[in-house]
């Protein structure tokens, strides 16, 4: 229970602290691989946020470093947090696979009608041997299985395999500019390492820290909704005496690394183009440190999740991208942008130029433009 005397962030407290964190109030000198490293992966639902995500944070990014890391096995796509694709360093993938197990087992549970009469521990076994033969597709995979069970539904014979192995989507899915089928591999035989003995504790209490330290301050809820895990208030108090406290303006205890960033609340934050699934946007439970009040559910249509906007490091929009292509492949390009609220010349232009600055640097059209517009309709 939060203190009276903890000290108290306000919601723009909050925003800076994490945008600090998120390396998003200024763009960081840092590798691909450090970034992917801090950040505890980027989430990777599409093929492309990874990229957008990392343009946005780092200095000089281009899409073929991520790229590089993927051929070269340093980085791969995986289920992990929230039962969904993250693209994360293999060290990571390792690491957390076994801690956000309990998120792939609700998922798995959540089919059970159409596992009736499936042993899972043989559907596992089957599945294992088969992606270790050679990386499989999903309908390989339920092809097998229904052989096997042929009464049961083949969605969940799939969706079970998935999720009881750790299991990465192959290149050349995931690179920039190309494209290919999910195919799966054991994580191990693709990266070549091998998973070290769980420490349950220590890694939680490890993957605590470094939640913090790139999303925080933050309470146990909001570590939980970004790992789709419950109980972690056990982590937390074991790690109290390490931590700082603070409470926000509804009094919920937000802990944090004494010595992590939180910068001055009037520090100013440039506009910032993130992808769909940023996870700046997903990995609280508490939003309004980066979705104001009135905005919420207003990236979404449905199940579609829009590109968003961050203007003063809140969301204010959406955007899509347009690109043409030319016999030299270097035709136009454009960003749509639908502002939420009016927003003052001073704020469109730099809007622009951080708009230009993307397609630049990301698409190499040779004719880039930034217009305002409605996209969704």
């Amino acid at each position: 229970m939060a203190s009276t005397t903890d000290p108290v962030l306000t919601a723009r407290a909050l925003n800076r602290a994490t945008l600090a964190r998120q390396l998003l109030l200024d763009r960081a000198d840092m590798s691909a691989l450090d970034a992917v490293a801090h950040l505890l992966g980027l989430q990777a639902q599409n093929v492309k946020p990874p990229y957008f995500q990392l343009h946005a944070r780092l200095a000089g990014f281009r899409p073929e470093e991520l790229s590089g890391l993927m051929e070269s096995r340093e980085v791969v796509r995986i289920v992990t947090m929230r039962s969904t694709i993250h693209t994360h360093t293999a060290d990571d993938a390792l690491l957390l696979g076994p801690l956000v197990q309990p998120a792939r087992d609700r998922e798995v549970a959540a089919f059970r009608a159409g596992l009736e009469g499936v042993d899972l521990d043989r559907l596992t076994r089957i599945a294992r041997e088969l992606v270790t033969a050679a990386p499989r597709t999903m309908a390989e995979l339920r092809a097998a299985l229904l052989a096997e069970w042929p009464d049961a539904d083949p969605l969940a014979l799939s969706v079970a395999a998935r999720c009881r192995l750790q299991l990465v989507q192959v290149t050349p899915r995931g690179l920039w500019g190309r494209s290919g089928q999910v195919r799966l591999a054991p994580l191990e035989q693709w990266t070549g390492r091998s998973a070290r003995p769980a420490r349950a504790d220590t890694d939680l209490d490890d993957t605590v820290l470094r939640y913090l330290r790139a999303f925080g301050p933050a309470s146990v809820r909001d570590m939980q909704t970004w790992a789709g895990l419950t109980r972690l208030r056990p982590a937390f108090e074991r790690l109290r005496p390490r931590l700082a406290v603070f409470r926000d303006e509804n009094g919920t205890e937000l802990f944090d690394l004494p010595d992590a960033p939180r910068p001055d609340p009037g520090t100013p934050a440039p506009p910032r183009f993130l992808p769909e699934f940023d996870n700046v946007l997903l990995s609280h439970a508490d939003r309004t440190r980066v979705v104001p009040p009135g905005l919420k559910g207003r990236s979404w249509k449905g199940n579609q999740a829009y590109r968003t906007l961050l203007v003063d490091g809140f969301l204010a929009g959406v955007w899509r991208l347009d690109e043409d292509a030319t016999a030299t492949g270097k035709g136009r390009a454009e960003i749509v942008v639908e502002l939420f609220r009016s927003a003052g010349e001073g704020v469109k232009e730099s809007v622009v130029a951080e708009g230009e600055r993307l397609l630049l640097e990301m698409t190499g059209a040779e004719r880039v433009s930034v217009r305002f517009g409605s996209i969704t309709g």
